[in-house]
């Protein structure tokens, strides 16, 4: 029996997939977090392998490119002829030639295998002493799959693919999983003997099942649990369902596990993402890449959060974030966009329509509504009024604008950066903002107001207004007008110091 340490992993991931009918090589298209090539070397992973090998052809490069990302490890092996799965399974193993031990043979195109099973498989084969062991299930419909042929003692007599089946053997439903355990040496030994008298004239690795049964070698069928997770892709109708079987296997685990996913049916958390319990998941949320959400939190409905951290107690509610920070107890949404970089503290709050970008949020400070703020810091329980813009572009370089702690920043303002509020600032509603406001200091840049009466009678007759205004002006005849308006051409009252309102920062921002 070969040392269980001594094992070899081989993925066949050479195919076109012309079902899929896509430039994108088959193994390379994604489903919740990884791609179907990922999903099947994260199976394998807890192997825990001496060697893994991925066998290329059809966009080599692409998946090439792909494996240096999530398993620089691996060893990409090119079939520049798909002459079958013997012949790749050979061009592997020659890349290998020092391997011994266990080789675990697996198509690249069944993501919902799950590393329990394949452990299982190896410890099976492993554990009978057998020359090769192949994973079996029991499908509710075989059609399109190689049969596993018994004999009348329930052993294994042949694999044998659906093209090549008699009538009765299309008739079973005991089908190969196209996933498999070998002892290296012997496996090495019938692949150079493999035949291609077949209908597709190539090289079936299932036929060394039958060489080594000839020559008195043991080999073993182990079925899977589940037929579910045998399930492969080969076309994009397949993947759409593979998918959803693979999110309500991930919504369940989360739900088990203590999470509150509303509605499942419209749920899609990536493999890849984490949820901690007392979580509330609502309707029509997607939590894709490395996100996570901590204890409590609430997201959704209408949510997409792509590697992007919510806090314990955090609400985000109809909303996009990407590569963003929420702290605990902070508030998002509804309509907000945070994207890369957007890191906001413990109890801070980003509500309607607000874009938020590489930016800071001090603990407690508020952008509750129509504002964009880039490249800025904002400072503990600053209030940043709404159609406040944070201008970070001069059309070259992006610069950075400061808010100080406990900062009042008025509706309509324009903070032109490289530029700071300084602590406890305020800046009246309507500025444009291009020099630093001191620590308590009023910011303001405001033009004086000026109301020229009269001038809807006479540039805008016969409209509505002006039927209201000589209305108004009716009902008010013999008062004696507004002291503080000019007609036209006349000079102007008040200056820069009148900004009106009881805090001398007129309406500077809304909560």
């Amino acid at each position: 029996m070969p040392e269980p340490h001594l094992r070899t992993v081989v993925v066949l991931a050479a195919g076109e997939g012309k079902r899929m009918k896509s430039s994108l090589p088959k193994v390379l298209h994604p489903l919740l977090g990884r791609t179907l090539l990922g999903h099947v070397l994260a199976a394998a992973a807890p192997l825990r392998a001496d060697r893994s090998v991925v066998v290329v052809g059809h966009g080599a490069d692409q998946v090439r490119a792909h494996l240096a990302e999530i398993a620089p490890e691996a060893t990409p092996v090119l079939q520049a002829q798909q002459l079958g799965t013997g012949h790749a399974v050979r061009i592997a193993l020659e890349a290998v030639p020092d391997a011994a031990g266990t080789v675990v043979v697996i198509n690249g195109d069944v993501p919902l295998l799950r590393p329990e099973t394949v452990a299982a498989l190896v410890e099976a084969h492993e554990g009978a002493g057998a020359a090769a062991t192949v994973l079996a299930a029991e499908v509710p419909d075989p059609t399109g799959l190689g049969r596993i042929v018994r004999d009348a003692a329930g052993r294994l007599e042949q694999i044998v693919e659906e093209r090549d089946a008699t009538p009765d053997q299309r008739a079973l439903r005991e089908i190969n999983a196209g996933i498999y355990a070998f002892d290296l040496a012997r496996l090495r030994e019938a692949l150079g003997k493999l035949s291609t008298d077949n209908e597709q004239g190539e090289e079936y690795l299932t036929d060394v099942f039958g060489l080594l049964r000839d020559a008195g070698e043991p080999v073993a069928v182990h079925v899977a649990a589940d037929h579910v997770e045998t399930l492969g892709c080969n076309d994009r109708v397949e993947l759409a369902a593979l998918r959803r079987l693979l999110r309500d296997r991930v919504n369940e685990g989360w739900m088990r596990a203590g999470v509150s996913i509303l509605d499942p049916d419209t749920t899609w958390i990536d493999v890849t993402a984490a949820v901690e319990r007392d979580a509330v998941i609502d309707q029509n949320t997607q939590l894709q890449g490395a996100t996570t959400v901590g204890a409590g939190a609430l997201v959704g409905p209408d949510v997409t959060l792509i590697d992007t951290t919510v806090g314990e107690g955090a609400t985000v509610l109809r909303s996009h974030a990407v590569g963003a920070e929420v702290g605990a107890g902070a508030s998002v949404g509804p309509y907000a966009y945070l994207r890369p970089a957007a890191r906001l503290a413990e109890k801070s709050k980003v509500g309607t329509f607000v874009e938020v970008k590489n930016s800071e949020l001090g603990a407690g400070a508020k952008v509750p509504h129509l504002t964009y703020v880039g490249d800025a810091t904002i400072g503990a329980k600053a209030n940043i009024g709404a159609a406040t813009i944070f201008v970070n572009y001069d059309g070259v370089n992006k610069h950075r604008t400061t808010v100080g702690e406990g900062a009042f920043v008025g509706c309509d303002t324009s903070l032109i950066a490289p530029v700071e509020v300084g602590a406890g600032a305020y800046v009246a509603a309507g500025s444009a903002i291009a020099q630093d406001v001191p620590p308590g200091a009023l910011g303001v840049t405001r033009a004086p107001q000026r109301n020229i009466e009269g001038w809807v009678a006479r540039k805008r007759p016969g409209t509505v207004s002006a039927a209201a205004a000589e209305r108004a002006g009716r009902a008010g005849e013999g008062a004696s007008g507004n002291p503080g308006s000019a007609s036209e051409g006349e000079p102007l009252h008040g200056g820069a110091e009148t900004v009106g309102g009881p805090s001398g920062a007129g309406d500077t921002a809304t909560e």
